[in-house]
């Protein structure tokens, strides 16, 4: 098969590798049918995750068609269509006991495209298939679906739920890539008085007020004094980072009010400055984390209900051949207006008619 490799910070390849098998009782081998490209995985490119060694598939996210299954996997067949989670649960640990999923410690957590080959490939295998894949409904098309392998979650749990988003708060989410994006979404549910969403591109700060934010600043016009502004100088109640620079960072912790919530989604490969000489007299609650994913089929529902978009999300779509391209088109997104980009065939029920004589 084929697959994207990761050879070192700076340089990948989509080449052929060998097919995955089966090698514990609990694997799914799944043949992907759509799969996505995450800000993460750019983190891994540039060197910020160390982990992950040269000759990895990168990917951790995607929906397919499971082709076979170990001896003891209950929950899925051959044949059924799941969604990839991105992260894996041996269900036996103390963290799976405690729904902890990204903290499993029996094998799981974050795993796929990490510390074993991921789903940007022709086929992948999942490990702990029963609660590491999740059947899907006819309802869902492909390409809205692999939004919930980890952008919907993550938002959701890391960023909403650990910033304690209550009805009538000011939330600011601080960059607009898709996690920012989702999490105006997920935010949204809870009736947030306003929500107010920082970047530095232009497109995705359109995107954003498509989305639901109420008001929208770049990063390079003064966002601490428009949150300032809007909250009669108190500050925002919840503030979200979902960048992963020490700026963007430093910038939430200064946004937030006396006795709020900064909840950190953002990946870092730098130290940030923790202003403990300004921090420690506001009482403010300071939350980092992995996504669970215990939510999946929550949101799952909540989407095929319309309560979460879809397909607004996805900006680009390409042939899963066309792994390269999609990356440079994603690392670009400030001039490319890339939100999600999404890789894989044309739904299977799709027909191709060749036009008619006349």
């Amino acid at each position: 098969m084929k697959a994207l490799v990761f050879h070192g910070p700076g340089r990948t390849s989509w080449q052929e590798v060998p097919d995955p098998s089966v090698e514990d009782a609990a694997d799914a081998i799944v043949r992907v049918d759509a799969v996505t490209i995450c800000g993460t995985d750019l983190h891994i490119i540039k060197g910020d995750v160390p982990e992950v060694v040269p000759g990895r598939i990168l990917g951790h996210e995607a929906v397919g068609t499971v082709v076979e299954t170990g001896g003891d996997v209950r929950t899925v067949r051959p044949g059924d269509r799941v969604l990839i989670s991105c992260i894996s649960a041996c269900g036996r640990c103390r963290f799976c006991r405690e729904a902890r999923y990204g903290q499993c410690r029996g094998g799981g957590g974050w795993v796929l495209g990490h510390l074993i080959d991921g789903t940007q490939a022709e086929y992948v295998r999942v490990p702990f298939a029963d609660l590491s894949v999740h059947a899907l409904p006819s309802a869902l098309e492909s390409h809205e679906a692999v939004l919930l392998a980890d952008i919907f979650p993550t938002s959701y749990e890391v960023g909403v739920l650990n910033g304690g988003v209550r009805p009538g708060d000011t939330v600011v989410i601080v960059g607009a890539g898709p996690i920012g994006l989702a999490a105006i979404a997920a935010a949204g549910l809870y009736s947030p008085a306003r929500t107010i969403v920082v970047d530095v591109a232009a497109s995705r700060l359109a995107a954003a007020r498509d989305l639901g934010a109420d008001a929208t600043v770049s990063a390079e016009e003064q966002p601490e004094k428009l949150v300032e502004d809007l909250t009669d100088g108190l500050g925002a109640d919840v503030v979200i980072e979902a960048v992963g620079v020490p700026e963007t960072f430093e910038m939430c912790t200064r946004m937030v009010r006396p006795g709020g919530r900064l909840a950190n989604i953002g990946v870092h490969g730098k130290p940030a400055v923790l202003h403990l000489e300004d921090l420690w007299i506001k009482d403010v609650t300071i939350t980092t984390g992995l996504v669970d994913t215990y939510s999946t089929p929550m949101l799952q529902r909540m989407m095929a209900a319309g309560r979460l978009p879809g397909a607004a999300m996805v900006t680009h779509r390409f042939r899963l051949d066309q792994m390269e391209e999609a990356y440079d088109v994603f690392s670009r997104a400030g001039e490319t207006g890339a939100l999600k980009v999404v890789l894989g065939a044309p739904p299977h029920d799709t027909v191709a008619v060749p036009p008619q004589e006349q």
